[in-house]
């Protein structure tokens, strides 16, 4: 899927060959989310997930993943376009054509976590948790820290 906005053209793509994994390495590492995120982290995650990538002159400048097993759950996770694209609608396709996907219709339930793009997510559907006391985490910020000192 290709479109234009004013000054350039971008496609969207869910080919998993056209996923740069060098590309989405060097934005997650420095993310908020996966800061220091080894690189064969970043290759097993995309091996094991959907994916959507956005590409202008076949160069990746965004990405987003879902996690699902395709029949009822999906953690849709690592999704950004690079800053200097930003503000142009590419991560609302993304994400369109992401939910679109043959794998992604009847799931009974999406989540994510995110820090500050609730606004783009509610435009594709997301609401904040109904019921909150239900949900429950188990997490270890720090384990791609100790990773990168093994």
């Amino acid at each position: 899927m290709s479109f234009s906005t004013d000054a350039s053209s971008f496609e969207i793509s869910l080919d998993p060959r056209r996923i740069d994994i060098d590309a989405v390495h060097a934005f997650l590492r420095t993310s908020y989310w996966a800061q220091a995120i080894p690189r064969e982290i970043v290759a097993k995650s995309v091996a094991n997930s959907l994916c959507v990538g956005a590409f202008s002159g076949g160069t990746q400048i965004g990405f987003a993943r879902l996690v699902t097993d395709c029949a009822t759950f999906g953690y849709l996770a690592d999704v950004y376009v690079l800053s200097e694209h930003r503000g142009q609608g590419i991560a609302k396709r993304m994400l369109t054509t992401l939910m679109a996907h043959p794998d992604v219709q009847g799931l009974r339930r999406l989540m994510l976590v995110t820090r500050d793009a609730q606004r783009l997510y509610a435009e594709c559907g997301f609401t904040a948790l109904a019921a909150p006391d239900r949900h429950m985490e188990k997490t270890d910020p720090e384990i791609y820290r100790r990773a990168v000192k093994s």
